[in-house]
């Protein structure tokens, strides 16, 4: 098949020329739609087009080929290692089947009482954890249960025997009464969700 008769092939699979068993129509048509054979398109596509700029269209092609199979490339590569998806994705990626592959995260208090404190008062804790995993573990976000409570979390890996902190701060301003807020830890870990929570007694005020 001569050069010119690749093109219209080429043209033909991106999009450009539509058809049905031997008859190509040519999309750029504007009013009138000019069907044909392979043979009469590409004579058409000679008239049309000059060679120079057929070689350089093919150059064109060639590199756009290049540049999605290179894109293609570096998304499998993206965060690599048996937890990637987990980090990426946890609610819905599959988890390896050895769990040794994956971090842990074990809080020295994960349950804290901030005991009875007035209306309006700031309560704040930090909860203080150990990754006892054997692969950095990288906590993805953490989100509380009300908006009242704003969690603070590392963003850098913590190594295998390496140890966090996450910041909690309860606003008590419109509380009363027994109180209970939960923050949800999102990480490369197993399990991939872990929680902390903040308790205590509000005082409204009169």
């Amino acid at each position: 098949m001569r050069k010119r008769e690749c093109l219209v092939c080429i043209l033909f699979a991106c999009g450009w020329f539509k058809g049905e068993g031997s008859c190509v129509t040519f999309v750029g048509a504007p009013a009138i739609v000019q069907a044909f054979n392979f043979k009469e398109a590409s004579r058409f596509i000679k008239k049309l087009i000059p060679m120079k700029n057929i070689l350089l269209l093919l150059l064109m092609l060639a590199m756009i080929l290049a540049s999605c199979q290179n894109d293609g490339s570096a998304s499998k590569k993206q965060g690599g290692g048996p937890n990637s998806d987990l980090i990426r994705n946890p609610a819905t990626a599959n988890m390896p089947t050895d769990t040794n592959q994956l971090a842990r995260i074990l809080f020295e208090e994960p349950e804290f009482n901030f005991g009875t404190v007035k209306e309006g008062d700031i309560v704040e804790h930090i909860f203080k954890f150990t990754n006892t995993g054997k692969v950095p573990l990288t906590i993805l976000k953490c989100r509380s249960s009300c908006g009242c409570t704003v969690p603070e979390w590392p963003e850098e890996p913590i190594p295998p025997g390496g140890t966090g902190e996450i910041k909690a701060k309860f606003n008590t301003e419109g509380k009363s009464l027994e109180q209970k807020k939960s923050i949800t830890v999102t990480a490369n870990t197993y399990p991939n969700e872990s929680k902390v929570v903040l308790k205590g007694m509000v005082t409204p005020v009169k």
